[in-house]
């Protein structure tokens, strides 16, 4: 694209912010409305940016004058959104997961391709110093045969959120799609998947919960094995957000911003890098793409097949048995 990239932003939440942020402080683009279901929210962000504001995402996602819409709302609402605006013609970036299920995902890719228009999926967390510390290490402990993934994050009480519902947050590990997408991007394919859930559901008519803890044992084409373990709520106190990757001549251990890079001889601090400014990256390497054809750091293709490692999980978390993955 060679003009100025015209932008819509559908959502209002922190991402939504960082994001409209972004687009008005970059001379590639125009932020031009944000739209909420909440039309006062949508007012609080939009005014200070000089932006328009409504209630009513199905007509932002149809105006002529926007080429670009960044789909920032609740998991669940992602596939209808993405859906109306690849149909209207509009490149799409959405944060992850694409849709709850795989089948809808990949239909949204077929769609993407036919309007040709960009579909892109956000995995911020493969552009952190973390996720680079871990990648530059690697080599140096040889062929790793077992990793632990642990993130559990004690809430008391739990918020009244929709990442605490299930039909609106999705599988844990759907929801949570960042913490398989790292692996499948550090490690390559995965042959099967044994999972187990537990929720704490205050009233089980409906999808609400306080409390879930999800752990998955993933065994690698390449023969590693990994324990993957997410959990968040109040039944939870003991925080933990842990990566442990065993290799044949080394370790690699990270416990919350800190790391260690073990050998037989030395144990050495990894620095990790920080935190701040991924969303930056991310909109960055959009809008390179856009403009001068730069390639993206995450395929769609990456994308679905994280989720078809994380469908996976949920089907054998479901059936109680070990399940193959099928992309």
């Amino acid at each position: 694209m060679e003009q100025m990239i015209r932008v819509g932003i559908v959502g209002t939440g922190y991402a939504a912010k960082t994001r409209a942020e972004l687009v008005q402080a970059d001379a590639r683009t125009q932020l031009v409305a944000i739209a909420s279901r909440d039309l006062s929210r949508a007012q609080s962000l939009a005014e200070p940016l000089d932006a328009e504001a409504t209630d009513d995402w199905g007509t932002l996602v149809q105006r002529t004058d926007i080429d670009l819409v960044i789909v920032s709302t609740g998991n669940a609402q992602h596939a209808t959104v993405v859906r109306a605006a690849l149909q209207a013609g509009k490149h799409v970036v959405v944060e992850y997961p694409l849709a709850l299920d795989l089948a809808t995902a990949k239909d949204l890719a077929a769609l993407a391709t036919s309007q040709n228009c960009l579909l892109h999926v956000e995995h911020i967390e493969l552009l952190s110093g973390i996720h680079e510390a871990i990648q530059t290490a690697l080599p140096t402990i040889g062929t790793p045969f077992y990793l632990r993934y642990s993130d559990l994050t004690p809430k008391q009480p739990a918020p009244e959120k929709w990442t605490y519902d299930m039909a609106e947050f999705g599988f844990p590990l759907v929801g949570a799609l960042s913490r398989v997408h790292r692996l499948t991007n550090l490690f390559g394919p995965v042959k099967t998947v044994s999972c187990q859930t537990r929720y704490w559901q205050p009233d089980a008519a409906n999808s609400r919960f306080t409390t879930c803890v999800c752990t998955a044992q993933l065994r690698f084409a390449s023969g590693l094995l990994g324990d993957v373990i997410y959990g968040k709520g109040e039944a939870l106190w003991a925080a933990e957000r842990t990566l442990t990757i065993q290799g044949e001549t080394g370790a690699i251990a990270l416990n919350g911003d800190s790391g260690e890079l073990i050998l037989p001889d030395q144990t050495q601090p990894l620095e990790l890098g920080s935190r701040r400014g991924l969303f930056a990256r991310d909109t960055a390497a959009v809008l390179d793409f856009l403009t001068e054809g730069k390639p993206l750091y995450v395929s769609v293709a990456d994308s679905l097949y994280a989720l078809a490692v994380a469908e996976a999980a949920r089907i054998s978390a479901e059936k109680g048995e070990v399940v193959g993955v099928v992309e």
